[in-house]
C-alpha cells in the first residue's frame, strides 16, 4: 500500500464517505420526488388536470436537456478543480432551486405549469453539475480496496432514495391535489411538500461539508469546446474498438426504452388502472427494487467480467415482460391488474439489471487507462440524450394510442418492438 493511502481511514469509520453517501441519498430523493410529481401532473386525469393530452414527454425532455448540454463542461470542472467544493456548491444551489419550487407551487395560479417546468430544468442543471464530482471523488477520497464496497453502498442508497422519493411524490399528490378540482385552486397546497424538499436540501448541504477535500485531478487542464460534444481522443477509441461503440449504442437503446417505460407506467396506473397517484408512484418505484436485486445477482454471475449470457437473459426478459404488460382484455381491462403489474415490474427491474450491469462492466474495463473517465462521460451524455429522446418517442406513442383509441398498456408493446433488435442482434464480445 502506498504512503498516500496509509493515512485514510477504513471505509466504515470514514466520516467523509458517510457524508458523501448521505449527500447523494438526499439529492436523489429530491430529484425523484419533484420529477415524479411533475410527471403525475402531466397525465390528464379528471377536471383538475393541467392538459388535455399527456405531457410527460415534455417534462422528461426538460429535465434531461441540461445533462446533454452541460455534462461535458461539468466533467471539465470536476477534473480542473477540487471536487469537494463543487459538491458543496451544487448542494447550496439545490436549496435555491427547491425554494423556487415552493414559489412555483405557491404562485401556480400566476405562473402555471411553465413555472414548474423552469424549476425542473434548473433541477436537471444542478444534477448535471453534481454528477461528475459525485462519481469521481470516491477513488480519490477512499482506499482502493474499499471502492467495491463503497460503490455497492452508494448504489443501494441511491435506489432507496429513488423508491422513497417516487413514492413520496404520489403520497403528496394524493394528500394535496384533487383530480376533480382545477389545479389553479389546489396547487398552492403543495408548498408544504416543497418546504419538506428545502429541508432535505439543507440537510444534504450539511452532510456535504463532511466530504473530505481532495486536490484537483488535473489542475492544468484547459477547456476545449470539444468537451461539450465528443472529444477527438474518444472518437478515435470508438472508431478503433467496434465492440465498445456497440456497447454504448446498446445502453442508449436501453435508456431510451427505460425513459419511455416510466412515462408508460404512470399513464397505465392513472388512466387505465385508475389507482391514483400514490399507487401509481409505487408501480414506478418498484422497478428500482428490481434493478437493485438484478444488479446484485448479475454482479455475482459476472464474477468480475462481462458475461454475454447474462446480457441475453436480461434483454429477452425485458422484451417478454413488456409484451406481458401490454396485454389488455376486450373492453380495456388490463390482463395483470395492479397486483400482477407490481410483480411484473419487479421482474422487469431484475431483467434490466441483468442487461445493464455486464454492459457497464465492459464500458468501464475496455477503454485505455487514460481514457476511462472520459469514456464514462461519453456514456453518460449519450444515455441522457437517449432519455431526452424518450420524451419525443413517448409523444409519438401517445399520439398513436390516443388516435386509435387503444388501451394505454399498448405502449409497452411498442417498447418491446424498440428493444427487439437489441435482444436479437446484440451480443458481448467473447473477450469482454
Amino acid at each position: 500500500m502506498s504512503e498516500h493511502t496509509d493515512w485514510r481511514p477504513r471505509l466504515y469509520a470514514d466520516t467523509a464517505f458517510w457524508g458523501m453517501t448521505a449527500t447523494q441519498l438526499f439529492g436523489a430523493f429530491n430529484d425523484n420526488l419533484f420529477k415524479q410529481l411533475m410527471l403525475l401532473l402531466a397525465v390528464p386525469v379528471g377536471i383538475g388536470s393541467v392538459f388535455q393530452q399527456d405531457q410527460q414527454g415534455l417534462a422528461t425532455i426538460v429535465f434531461s436537456l441540461p445533462f446533454v448540454l452541460f455534462s461535458g463542461y461539468a466533467g471539465f470542472l470536476a477534473d480542473r478543480f477540487s471536487k469537494q467544493p463543487i459538491i458543496v456548491l451544487a448542494k447550496v444551489v439545490e436549496i435555491a432551486v427547491m425554494l423556487l419550487g415552493l414559489l412555483a407551487f405557491l404562485y401556480y395560479a400566476a405562473t402555471g405549469y411553465v413555472g414548474l417546468l423552469v424549476v425542473l430544468f434548473l433541477m436537471g442543471t444542478q444534477s448535471a453539475f453534481f454528477g461528475p464530482p459525485k462519481y469521481g471523488i470516491l477513488p480519490e477520497m477512499l482506499r482502493t480496496e474499499d471502492l467495491p464496497r463503497a460503490n455497492g453502498i452508494m448504489v443501494m442508497t441511491t435506489f432507496l432514495a429513488i423508491i422513497f422519493g417516487t413514492a413520496a411524490a404520489g403520497l403528496l399528490g394524493d394528500w394535496f391535489l384533487d383530480p376533480d378540482t382545477p389545479l389553479e385552486m389546489t396547487a398552492h397546497r403543495m408548498w408544504i411538500g416543497s418546504a419538506f424538499c428545502i429541508g432535505i436540501a439543507v440537510v444534504g448541504t450539511a452532510t456535504s461539508l463532511l466530504v473530505r477535500w481532495v486536490p484537483p485531478a488535473q489542475p492544468d487542464l484547459r477547456f476545449r469546446w470539444s468537451a461539450l460534444t465528443l472529444p477527438p481522443e474518444s472518437r478515435r477509441v470508438l472508431r478503433q474498438d467496434p465492440p465498445l461503440l456497440t456497447a454504448i449504442l446498446a445502453t442508449c437503446v436501453f435508456w431510451l426504452v427505460s425513459g419511455v417505460a416510466i412515462q408508460a407506467i404512470n399513464s397505465l396506473g392513472l388512466v387505465q388502472l385508475e389507482v391514483g397517484k400514490l399507487k401509481t408512484s409505487i408501480l414506478t418505484a418498484i422497478i428500482g427494487l428490481g434493478i437493485a436485486l438484478g444488479a446484485m445477482i448479475a454482479g455475482k454471475l459476472c464474477r468480475g467480467r462481462a458475461n454475454p449470457r447474462v446480457v441475453k437473459v436480461g434483454a429477452w426478459g425485458l422484451f417478454l415482460l413488456f409484451v406481458l404488460l401490454s396485454i389488455s382484455r376486450p373492453g380495456g381491462v388490463h390482463l395483470l391488474g395492479y397486483t400482477g403489474s407490481l410483480v411484473a415490474l419487479v421482474l422487469t427491474g431484475i431483467a434490466a439489471g441483468f442487461f445493464a450491469i455486464p454492459v457497464q462492466v465492459l464500458i468501464q474495463a475496455r477503454p485505455p487507462e487514460g481514457l476511462k473517465g472520459r469514456m464514462i462521460a461519453v456514456m453518460n451524455q449519450t444515455n441522457f440524450l437517449a432519455i431526452m429522446l424518450s420524451g419525443f418517442v413517448y409523444y409519438a406513442f401517445d399520439w398513436i394510442v390516443e388516435g386509435l383509441d387503444w388501451p394505454r398498456s399498448t405502449i409497452f408493446a411498442m417498447m418491446a418492438v424498440l428493444l427487439l433488435p437489441v435482444a436479437v442482434f446484440y451480443r458481448l464480445p467473447d473477450d469482454a
